[in-house]
């Protein structure tokens, strides 16, 4: 089904032995090839949306089919990523303990829990939820296996700016969730997500940079640098607060949005211009503080749609 590149190492060459490879540390390996983590990031852009939505509090059962369906779908998602990627993860430092490298999940085992994850939910949110939602975290899913990590993610720098696609489909699924149909305030967030995306990982990347290198995965840091990578998180980073205040008019909030969009955007723009001048100034290594912007990406995204979802609430 799936393609990949020649591996450096037999994936699954640490701790394969039935023996080294106790149940419970089975089961905590099944949940790692979800990326839990990383999920918690979609489910805090898709609730609040559903908020948003309803224009109040939406039904709590939807709310539970939905963080369910969607865990159920972005770890399928991710578990696909892992096997395709398994090669590549047993090259670079980062992704070097995973759980089909080390052998605790053989390449088979995730490719048949991956898939068996992306046919569940998406019956799951199409039976519960409805099929307009279904079908669409089954795109992101594919999008995610098939455009980024087998089209793109080897092959150009642009990577993750159209593979962050997938990562904003969320917004949909949630919006459709509640109103079975899209608006354009959905697209509104959808976008900010999308050019959020570049300048929320191109940090991490400039911070891992080696180990692209080593992998041969061509990340914006690997060919162009510190500066250019800097300009351009300048860059998206302003389009990302001009959009971000666009809902305002759009979903007629009140004035706690904006204002809110407006002080999270002056923040995230200080610390992006902040990387840029460091960047300029030629500073490398642990004076380039790239990671600062990384970290409050996170941050900024997770206050700004806490602010979608208590803003129905002034009206």
């Amino acid at each position: 089904m799936f393609v990949t590149a020649v591996e450096s190492r037999p994936a699954g060459a640490v701790g394969a032995s039935p023996a080294r490879r106790p149940f419970g540390a089975r089961v905590g390996a099944f949940v790692a090839l979800t990326k839990p983590r990383i999920i918690e990031l979609l489910l805090m852009s898709t609730v609040p949306v559903m908020f948003l939505a309803q224009r109040g509090v939406p039904n709590l059962l939807l709310v539970l089919y939905v963080v369910v369906g969607g865990y159920l779908s972005a770890g399928g998602a991710n578990a696909l990523n892992m096997y395709i990627d398994r090669d590549i993860d047993a090259v670079m430092s980062r992704t070097e303990r995973r759980p089909i490298v080390t052998g605790m999940v053989s390449p088979r085992e995730a490719l048949v829990f991956g898939i068996s994850l992306a046919v569940g939910s998406t019956l799951f949110l199409g039976l519960l939820v409805n099929w307009l939602s279904a079908g669409l975290a089954l795109s992101a899913l594919l999008f995610y296996v098939f455009i980024y990590t087998l089209g793109l993610k080897r092959r150009t720098a642009q990577n993750i700016v159209w593979g962050g696609i997938a990562g904003c489909m969320p917004v949909f699924v949630g919006w459709a969730a509640v109103r079975n149909s899209l608006s354009w305030s959905a697209l509104v967030l959808f976008l900010v997500i999308f050019f959020w995306t570049p300048p929320h990982y191109w940090p991490l990347s400039m911070k891992v940079r080696e180990d692209y290198e080593k992998a041969n995965v061509p990340m914006l840091p690997v060919l162009k640098g510190n500066l250019v990578v800097a300009r351009q998180i300048v860059i998206y980073s302003w389009v990302m607060v001009a959009v971000s205040l666009t809902l305002w008019p759009l979903a007629h909030t009140t004035l706690l949005y904006p204002i809110a969009a407006a002080v999270l955007g002056a923040f995230w723009l200080k610390e992006a211009h902040g990387l840029y001048a460091r960047a300029k100034a030629g500073i490398v290594g642990a004076q380039l503080k790239e990671m600062r912007l990384f970290h409050w990406s996170i941050t900024y995204l997770s206050l700004l749609f806490v602010v979608v979802a208590v803003d129905p609430f002034l009206r």
